[in-house]
C-alpha cells in the first residue's frame, strides 16, 4: 500500500520537531515502519503517548473513564496536547494491563476505544490500539487504527491473522504469564536470552503468517512479569533484544521499576521516568511510550543534539 505520510521527528543535523507530512527520500540505513497508509522513519526515535480509556489503569485510570462513559471532550483534549508536543504515534488502550487487572471482553473494550478512533481520525499520527483481542483488532483496523499494540505478542493466530489482513504496524511484546499473575513469582534462567528468544520467535511466527518485517516492532515488556533486576538487565542489555533491524519500543513511564528505585508514587515518577528513558535512548529504543509527552520530548531533544556527529 503506498505511504501517504512519511514523517521524521528530526533529521540529524537540523532538527525539526513539529514539522509534519513531508515527503522525502529516507537513506536505506534508516528503519522505517510502516503502519497502514502511513509510514514513520526512525532515523531519530520517537514518542507514543499514551491514552488510557480505562476506570483502572495503574496511573491514570478514570481520567478520560468517567462514570461508564468515555470523556471524548477529555480524550481529544489530552490528544491534541500529546501531538503538539512531538508525539508521532498515540497508544489507545480499553483495558488495564496492570498486575492483577481484570480482564475486560472485547464487546466492552470496543465500546471503549471504537469512538476514540473515530473521534481522532483527523490527526496527522498513527493511532494505535493496545489490544489482544482478535475481535477488537478487526474493528480498530476497519476504524482507522495504523498500529495493533499487542502485550501477548501474538500468541493468538487469530489477532496475527488479522493484522496480517490489515497491513497495519503490529507491536509485540514479551509478558511472562497473564496481567493477573506475572507479578506473583517471576523467574529465568537467563532474562536476556530468553526474552530475546521469545521475540525472535514471535517475529518468525508474524513473518511466516505474511506480516513483512517493515511493519513490525518488538517490546521486552518492561514490568510484564519482571523483578526489578530483570528489568536492570534488560535496559542494559537493550541492544541485545532488537530482531533483524525491527524497532525496538519501550514503555517505561510511571511504573513500579520506576516507584522502587525512587521510592515516589505512580503521580510522582516523573523524574524517575526521564532518567530511565534516556538510558534506553542510548541503549538502542527507537520509540518511547509514555505518559508526559512534552517533558519526555526535551529529553529526546537534549539526546539527539548530544547524539549528533558530525
Amino acid at each position: 500500500m503506498q505511504s501517504r505520510d512519511l514523517r521524521l521527528a528530526g533529521r540529524r543535523r537540523r532538527p525539526d520537531w513539529r514539522k509534519a507530512d513531508r515527503l522525502l527520500i529516507v537513506p536505506p540505513a534508516v528503519r522505517v515502519l510502516h503502519c497502514g497508509d502511513r509510514a514513520l522513519s526512525f532515523e531519530t526515535p520517537q514518542l507514543m503517548g499514551v491514552l488510557n480509556i480505562t476506570p483502572d489503569s495503574f496511573s491514570d485510570g478514570g481520567t478520560l473513564f468517567q462514570g461508564g462513559s468515555v470523556a471524548l471532550d477529555l480524550v481529544r483534549e489530552q490528544a491534541l496536547a500529546m501531538v503538539e508536543s512531538g508525539a508521532t504515534i498515540l497508544d489507545i488502550g480499553g483495558e488495564s494491563s496492570r498486575p492483577g487487572a481484570q480482564a475486560v471482553n472485547p464487546t466492552e473494550e470496543q465500546r471503549r476505544v471504537l469512538p476514540v478512533l473515530e473521534a481522532l481520525a483527523d490527526l496527522k499520527v498513527v493511532l494505535s490500539v493496545d489490544t489482544y483481542h482478535s475481535e477488537t483488532v478487526r474493528a480498530a483496523i476497519s476504524h482507522g487504527a495504523g498500529m495493533i499494540n499487542d502485550i501477548t505478542g501474538g500468541r493468538d493466530p487469530e489477532v496475527v491473522a488479522a493484522v496480517a489482513e490489515g497491513e497495519v504496524a503490529y507491536a509485540l511484546m514479551h509478558m511472562q504469564g497473564s496481567p493477573q499473575t506475572m507479578q506473583l513469582a517471576p523467574g529465568y534462567q537467563d532474562v536476556v536470552a530468553e526474552v530475546t528468544a521469545y521475540l525472535h520467535d514471535r517475529f518468525a511466527s508474524c513473518r511466516a503468517a505474511g506480516i513483512r518485517a517493515d511493519r513490525l516492532l518488538v517490546d521486552p515488556g518492561f514490568g510484564f512479569g519482571k523483578t526489578l533486576e530483570h528489568n536492570l538487565e534488560l535496559l542494559r542489555s537493550l541492544s541485545n533484544v532488537r530482531v533483524e533491524d525491527c524497532p525496538i519500543l519501550v514503555g517505561l513511564s510511571r511504573k513500579t521499576m520506576i516507584g522502587k528505585m525512587t521510592g515516589q508514587s505512580v503521580d510522582a515518577r516523573l523524574s524517575g521516568s526521564l532518567a530511565a528513558m534516556l538510558l534506553a535512548l542510548q541503549n538502542g529504543a527507537d520509540l518511547v511510550r509514555v505518559h508526559d509527552v512534552a517533558e519526555s520530548m526535551d529529553v529526546l531533544r537534549v539526546w539527539s543534539a548530544y547524539s549528533v556527529q558530525d
